[in-house]
């Protein structure tokens, strides 16, 4: 039962911990603290159902370009053998109704608020608790806050001369209506990243007209969907145990062999056989790291094994699109080094005689005008509908977003001004006793197996201060900076920061380009936190009531 006491302005709900969101984190998070742990947790979530990402992201196409089989929880191991997957690839429905599953068939909805935003969390420096506000209304009081806020959830909408003056309708994908009403319609899509590739792919067939508004040519390989034979379903089931485990040991944590194999070891033929393979079997992560071991990383003096994999894709643009100029668009000049994308037809698409591509890189948006868009050429491309398919303000933008505070009232804005950072991704420097699920310099890995990793460690640090008796737990400042080097120094033995990605906070104008990720895999990460457990929680300070101990 939930405790209400008086404090400052009216009455608060004392829990022993809140957590913010209710996706693949919150949901776990909630299920451990409360079952295992044994605190009295609510979840809060500002959306009217649970789910998170997946809760927001309704477009047409939207896709995990992750398996099926491996975006999923492993915790629940009755679940695994009785939840069949239908296709290779996981679409958004079927993951919402799995977590829906999920959340119900753990009684998780008694411990949540829905339609409940968290707008204010300070930490009290007397009371060493948090006291959270929500636009309900309601105020709680927590020891232990846990952020499960998601990597990618705080929209990112661009903004343009006269966007006002549109007498269309503009959407968001990650706010798509039910009631859209594209068929027919002149359509504007503006960003081609992962979301533009798959909404784009899924909505040419249906819309009147389709504009692409592209700023930044990508690089996609086909997704590889299809369904699931019972035989294929029953193989994965029976192999669990094995995937599972590889999954935790490996540096993705896609469930796919990582290639050792570099590509100057190859002959020419050969590497096209592998390239080929790669494309027919489809996926993104496994084209860029299943065929060659140094795509990602290769720093010659040509970058050979890199620029390989740019050519396979550039001339693959050209035998699949048939106007030359349109191709000529398409193909990106850059480095492959961003988040690899996969796709259902994307190059096809502009085939279609209903499809048309602008380049706003070569020829940019100078304005909207109440019919539409207007182009540094002077054309106007009118449009009933403009979709902004350009992604979020990642990793630290819902943090930003709400009023945060830890010790002495400092602000999380003023706390991150030079980026954001955390020690193990899992908490920061002057906020005691907040866990961040998916903070900064977390994993860069399919997404579910870094989440179980990161909530056990959490369930497990807070066990051991219930135990022990510590009120505060929080990283030291210098341990955090250690950890932010360490992840700058193994970027830095990458391609990533050298291309203008999402994952460095390139596509926020104004927004610092820095290190977001921890890219020495899964299993080192994991690793990493078991050291740092058997070393009694090195590099955290660990607070009792009337005496303060530095773990080094």
């Amino acid at each position: 039962m939930n405790e209400v006491n008086a404090v400052g302005d009216g009455e608060v709900t004392c829990l022993d911990a809140a957590i913010i969101g209710t996706g693949f984190s919150g949901l776990y998070a909630l299920k451990k603290l409360r079952d295992d742990v044994g605190l009295n947790a609510l979840a809060f979530d500002k959306a009217g159902g649970i789910g998170g990402t997946w809760h927001w992201n309704r477009y047409p196409g939207a896709l995990s370009d992750s398996e099926s089989h491996v975006y999923c929880y492993s915790w629940d191991t009755d679940l695994l053998r009785d939840w069949d997957h239908h296709s290779k690839y996981i679409t958004q429905p079927e993951i919402l109704r799995y977590l829906e599953h999920v959340a119900e068939r753990h009684g998780l909805y008694g411990n949540i608020r829905l339609n409940t935003g968290v707008t204010s969390a300070l930490f009290d420096d007397d009371t060493k608790r948090w006291i959270l506000e929500t636009d309900t209304g309601q105020r709680y009081s927590a020891k232990y806050l846990i952020t499960a806020v998601g990597l990618l959830s705080a929209t990112n909408i661009p903004k343009f001369e006269g966007i006002e003056s549109f007498r269309g309708k503009i959407y968001h994908t990650s706010r798509w209506p039910d009631d859209a009403g594209i068929e027919g319609k002149r359509v504007g899509v503006v960003g081609t990243g992962s979301t533009g590739v798959q909404l784009i792919t899924a909505i040419a067939p249906v819309v009147g007209h389709l504009t692409v508004f592209q700023r930044s040519p990508q690089y996609s390989v086909p997704v590889g969907n299809g369904p699931l034979s019972r035989s294929e379903l029953a193989e994965i089931k029976n192999d669990y145990p094995r995937i599972w485990e590889a999954v935790r040991k490996s540096a993705l944590a896609f469930g796919f062999p990582e290639s050792d194999v570099p590509v100057s070891s190859v002959s020419a033929e050969e590497r096209e056989r592998i390239f080929d393979r790669a494309w027919e079997k489809g996926g993104g992560f496994r084209f860029m790291f299943e065929t060659f071991c140094d795509i990602a990383t290769d720093e010659g003096a040509n970058k050979a094994a890199n620029k390989a994999a740019q050519d396979y894709i550039r001339r693959k643009i050209d035998e699949i699109v048939k106007d030359p100029e349109t191709a000529r668009k398409l193909k990106p000049k850059d480095l492959y080094a961003k988040r690899p994308l996969c796709d259902s037809g994307y190059y096809r698409t502009f085939n279609r005689d209903n499809v048309e591509l602008v380049h706003i890189g070569e020829n940019p948006i100078t304005a909207m005008t109440p019919k539409g868009v207007k182009t540094a050429d002077g054309v106007e491309h009118e449009l009933d509908i403009l979709v902004f398919a350009t992604g979020f303000d990642a990793v630290d933008g819902n943090y930003k977003r709400m009023d945060l505070r830890g010790r002495k009232g400092v602000r999380i804005q003023d706390h991150w001004k030079d980026g954001p950072s955390a020690y193990l991704s899992l908490g920061t420097s002057g906020f005691p006793n907040m866990f961040m699920v998916l903070g900064p310099n977390g994993p860069f890995t399919n997404l579910p197996p870094s989440i179980e990793t990161e909530v056990e460690w959490i369930a497990q640090a807070i066990d051991h201060m219930e135990r022990n008796g510590y009120a505060t737990i929080e990283p030291a400042s210098d341990a955090e900076a250690a950890w932010t080097r360490t992840c700058a120094e193994i970027a830095s033995q990458t391609l990533f920061p050298k291309a203008d990605s999402w994952i460095f906070g390139a596509n926020i104008p104004g927004k610092k380009n820095t290190i977001y990720f921890y890219m020495g895999g899964l299993g080192a990460f994991r690793e990493t936190l078991a050291n740092v457990v058997q070393d009694n929680y090195r590099g955290f300070k660990l607070e009792k009531e009337s005496e303060s101990e530095l773990v080094d």
